[in-house]
């Protein structure tokens, strides 16, 4: 009999794709502030939280205003998304259904704060796909550190190497790889050939499958 194995979702960019709204909240914080913003800002931050994102830009470092700037770029988000919506990925309903049926259990690893994560539960209904969540407000060190996938497996009560992690970020893959766990890159956010430290990438989670999946681990 095969062991029991698991899958860890990172968020946005993988299940949902919200990155035009996260990176027009940006903008709209340092237009509101009257803060500078490099081009590449978005590209350099995907995947880490808001904590180190925001000392990077220059922002600040105390404590205290990184908190305060970081709770209001996620309150213009969630504006956002409640007059925009949010698109479901292809393949990620199907994939996460289907690996409900195999009995593979399914868990959230995302920097996503649990005020957002909560917000678009509520808006897709994805949340009866998944047995755990492990989110921004979880751990203390982001991602590349590989704290929340480790937790993630801990609650799914699985070894690191029983579990595969699905990201888009670098930052992610990273974070993965340092945990001990494969990794599945989709090109979302990157280019498909830029995704060599994975052990697959895809176009799409369209292509992925449990059997797939599975044979990863064999």
């Amino acid at each position: 009999m095969k062991q029991p194995w698991g899958m860890l979702f990172d968020w946005d960019g993988v299940v949902i794709d919200s990155s035009s709204q996260h990176e027009r909240a940006w903008e709209l914080l340092a237009s509101e502030r009257n803060l500078f913003l490099p081009s590449d800002h978005f590209k350099k931050g995907f995947g880490k939280k808001n904590e180190v994102i925001i000392p990077d830009l220059g922002w600040g470092s105390d404590p205290a205003t990184v908190k305060e700037l970081a709770d209001r770029k996620e309150e213009l988000y969630r504006e956002l998304v409640a007059k925009e919506g949010v698109i479901v990925l292809p393949g990620a309903r199907e994939l996460l259904s289907a690996l409900k049926e195999e009995g593979v259990s399914r868990a959230v690893g995302s920097s996503t704060p649990r005020g957002n994560l909560d917000a678009l539960f509520a808006a897709t209904g994805l949340d009866i796909l998944f047995d755990a969540v492990v989110c921004g407000n979880d751990v203390i060190h982001g991602k590349p550190d590989p704290e929340v996938f480790l937790k993630g497996a801990s609650l799914l009560g699985l070894a690191p190497e029983r579990c595969i992690v699905v990201e888009d970020a670098f930052a992610g893959i990273e974070a993965a790889r340092r945990g001990g766990m494969k990794v599945v890159g989709v090109a979302t956010t990157n280019p498909l050939n830029s995704l060599r430290e994975c052990d697959l990438a895809v176009g799409s989670l369209e292509e992925l499958t449990p059997s797939r999946l599975g044979s990863l681990l064999d």
